[in-house]
């Protein structure tokens, strides 16, 4: 496969209103921010997902938002990367980690999916868990409450301030991945 295949940068959550504040949907609310910046919508596709073609850090990128449910997140992001002819190495998830503090942003490529099941579907349906991801620290649930209903509940307000300085950073983070290789740009993200 040739440089001249797109990038296919998907940001994870939940579709619906209901879910659009929750801490489970902060990759689809950085894609949503890359839409704006670029001045474009994301429009239905065919693969179960909202779509667009931007123009990102110089490269051609499509990025999305599966339409289905985040346990279900593999069908879309399959479909996609095969209407995209996008190959592995091209695609990047944007996600929610409650394993990494709240603010604080990581990026890797491949391990395992630390009970995620967003990143579940996705490995399953690509056969691989080898792409790269831009991890978004959203902290661990307080007391005794259970990781399922803490990330399905809306950021804290004084987060909802922070997340005006988080979801730029991201958009920052994920560029540095399209402009640079892994170990460089994670010595740039890391260090902030």
């Amino acid at each position: 496969m040739t440089d001249t295949a797109p990038w296919l940068i998907v940001g994870l959550g939940n579709p619906g209103p209901t879910y659009a504040g929750n801490r489970h949907n902060i990759g689809a609310m950085v894609i949503e921010r890359m839409a704006q910046d670029a001045g474009v919508a994301l429009r239905a596709h065919k693969a179960h997902a909202r779509a667009a073609s931007i123009q990102l850090a110089g490269e051609r990128a499509i990025i999305a938002v599966p339409g289905s449910y985040m346990n279900e997140s593999g069908g879309p992001v399959s479909g996609l990367m095969k209407f995209f002819k996008v190959p592995l190495d091209r695609f990047i998830v944007i996600h929610d980690e409650l394993d990494i503090d709240f603010g604080v942003l990581r990026l890797k490529r491949g391990g395992g999916e630390g009970g995620h099941n967003g990143l579940r579907s996705i490995s399953g349906s690509l056969g691989s868990r080898d792409y790269l991801r831009v991890r978004v620290g959203i902290g661990r649930p307080p007391g005794r409450m259970d990781a399922a209903t803490y990330v399905l509940k809306d950021f804290a307000s004084t987060q909802r301030q922070e997340l005006e300085f988080l979801i730029p950073a991201a958009v920052e983070a994920t560029e540095l991945l399209l402009q640079r290789d892994l170990a460089d740009a994670q010595n740039v993200v890391h260090s902030r």
